[in-house]
């Protein structure tokens, strides 16, 4: 299928051509690169979809959540994207991507759709290319966009980029599970949930829930925030308890952005930022040319053998470039 008959399917909704243009932006060959490009520019940025970033603490339902809130949502009517990042293998590069397994309804669902990629060796929780699969999903018309990391700590904010709304996903736990979120990932959340509130751990999940509530006072009001943001609330993915008001939380935030034009200012930030990283990618993917590579070469050598510090062959090195 070529560009011109791959955007017309992709515009239509077709998700097996959903499916097949994700993977052409996925792909590191120069040539699926270009066309990857040509793709997205004749896609263009007419539709938008409310793109919602997910992360939390490893072992919190992140998979069960996403599938019983994707379900309430398609049975709204709502057409609903799930990305997932899967971590890599430091060693081997690989992945299992088990999400769609592990959300066997919601991948039956023909209202949903769901891709789970590999982070390779990308930092932020995010894959390189998630921002372009979010794209696409957008041309294709999905009305909302869940984007799932890899996992919750201080660096998996990146999704924060990417989305309107951050939700942080949450365990019932005490003070040590507050120690392991740090104040990074919190000041860049909009709305905590407290999952697993059911059974027995409904006790543990309310005083939980008081804990962030009193951790969130303590943070510096946003602009882009209404009174009562960031907020807190329980759910339980399991009894299908609590979605319907995070739901209700996220659309009213979600329509004051707008309103406020907090929304459009967010998303000219985030293209910015992805300008800036796409430089970056570029630059770096330079110095593994010739002849920079052969002189990175070099000046490692002597770096190795003691001949030179590592501090003067970067200097000498940037030295080089800047001429």
């Amino acid at each position: 299928m070529d560009v011109q008959d791959l955007t017309k399917a992709v515009k239509a909704g077709d998700r097996r051509a959903l499916a097949r243009a994700i993977t052409l932006v996925e792909s590191g060959r120069a040539d699926h690169r270009a066309q990857a490009l040509a793709l997205i520019a004749a896609l263009g940025q007419e539709r938008q979809a409310l793109r919602m970033g997910l992360s939390g603490t490893p072992g919190v339902g992140k998979s069960s959540f996403i599938e019983t809130f994707g379900l309430m949502l398609t049975a709204q009517g709502l057409r609903v994207a799930v990305l997932a990042v899967d971590p890599s293998s430091a060693r081997t590069g690989g992945s299992i991507l088990g999400d769609k397994t592990r959300m066997e309804r919601l991948s039956r669902d023909p209202l949903a759709f769901i891709r789970p990629s590999p982070s390779r060796t990308e930092l932020g929780g995010v894959a390189r290319r998630t921002r372009e699969a979010v794209a696409l999903c957008e041309a294709a018309g999905f009305d909302v966009i869940l984007i799932e990391t890899v996992g919750v700590g201080q660096s998996e904010t990146v999704v924060a980029q990417l989305s309107d709304i951050f939700v942080l996903l949450l365990a019932p736990a005490g003070g040590d599970e507050l120690q392991g979120v740090k104040r990074g990932i919190m000041e860049m959340a909009d709305i905590l949930l407290v999952n697993k509130a059911d059974g027995p751990l409904i006790a543990t999940a309310n005083r939980t829930l008081a804990d962030y509530a009193g951790a969130l006072r303590l943070l510096r009001h946003r602009p882009q925030d209404p009174e009562g943001f960031p907020a807190a609330l329980t759910v339980s993915a399991l009894e299908n308890r609590g979605l319907v008001e995070a739901w209700a939380a996220i659309q009213s935030l979600a329509a004051w952005r707008r309103a406020q034009g907090h929304w459009a200012n967010t998303r000219a930030d985030q293209a910015r930022h992805w300008f800036a990283q796409e430089v970056r990618q570029g630059l770096l993917l330079a110095l593994e040319r010739e002849p920079v590579f052969g002189l990175m070469r070099l000046l490692g050598e002597k770096v190795a053998l003691g001949q030179q510090t590592p501090d003067s062959a970067a200097a000498e090195l940037l030295a080089r470039l800047g001429r």
